[in-house]
């Protein structure tokens, strides 16, 4: 057979080929997605159902990833915990992102007086250490995931604001924008439709890297009881359940880590990688 006969390898694998933090985070994203989604097929065992007769038993056929302190499996309970922290992480950027697109928008297109408020308030909100805002939020509010959601979106919007402010500072003044001003379109028209598709980019690289963050501060507030309650599998409460047993059952806080590290590490080269391939430096 010719080399002429031989199929090109598709797009998407040559680019994997020449990226290969791109092919790694993006398969361990796609792993923990797929567990996700099959979890209900995949789980050997119901994540909640206890069983005295086999608790903190080490990890054998049965059960790959052992028992914990009530019998239940810890394989299953992992699957399942994928699900939550993955919501977890990915609701966690979506509402921080919309809110700081658009206050990152207005204050760097308009300047002035509008700009400086905007940019007080981010001051104020840098002012004081991310995660003690977060859980001073979550205590106000009262334990649970939608505390954690309104914490981060409070919280977390400041630093897309200010990427998109700085790149907005620029745009504006480029020879597009100046030519949709004197053509006369709307102010709302040359932001949102000229400006913020140029200006977007360093977001979502910024967005990947966020979602380790986000990530691992819902592990860190279902650990420290604020996040999600019992006996609902979810990997921080896992790690906090384990706490008791680490050196007689050490599988119950291991497993759950190396999860919550797998899934950041993902998160991690992808944002990576895509910062390589956009051309944009965080």
């Amino acid at each position: 057979m010719s080399l002429e006969a031989i199929a090109p390898a598709p797009a998407w694998c040559r680019l994997f080929g020449r990226r290969p933090m791109l092919a790694v985070g993006a398969g361990l994203l796609l792993l923990f997605v797929l567990l996700a989604i099959a979890a209900p097929v995949v789980a050997p065992y119901d994540p909640i159902m206890q069983n005295a007769e086999v608790r903190l038993q080490a990890p054998s056929w049965l059960h790959p990833f052992g028992t914990d302190n009530f019998g239940r499996d810890i394989l299953s309970r992992v699957i399942w915990g994928a699900r939550l922290d993955l919501q977890m992480a990915l609701i966690g950027i979506i509402f921080p992102f919309l809110i700081g697109t658009i206050v990152g928008t207005i204050a760097g297109f308009f300047g002035g007086i509008v700009d400086a408020l905007f940019m007080r308030l981010v001051d104020i909100i840098l002012a004081f250490p991310f995660l003690v805002l977060m859980l001073s939020i979550i205590a106000i509010l009262g334990p649970g995931l939608g505390s954690f959601y309104i914490a981060m979106a409070l919280v977390g919007w400041v630093s897309y604001a200010r990427l998109i402010r700085a790149q907005m500072l620029v745009l504006k003044s480029s020879d597009y924008a100046v030519a949709a001003v004197s053509l006369g379109f709307s102010r709302s028209r040359i932001m949102f439709r000229h400006l913020l598709p140029n200006a977007i980019a360093g977001s979502i690289v910024f967005s990947m890297s966020d979602a380790t963050l986000v990530l691992l501060s819902g592990a860190a507030v279902s650990y420290l009881g604020l996040g999600v309650q019992p006996p609902i599998a979810e990997w921080g409460v896992m790690v906090a359940e384990g706490q008791s047993f680490i050196t007689t059952a050490w599988w119950i806080t291991l497993f759950p880590g190396l999860s919550i590290v797998c899934l950041a590490f993902g998160f991690s080269m992808l944002g990576d990688a895509l910062g390589e391939l956009l051309g944009v430096h965080e």
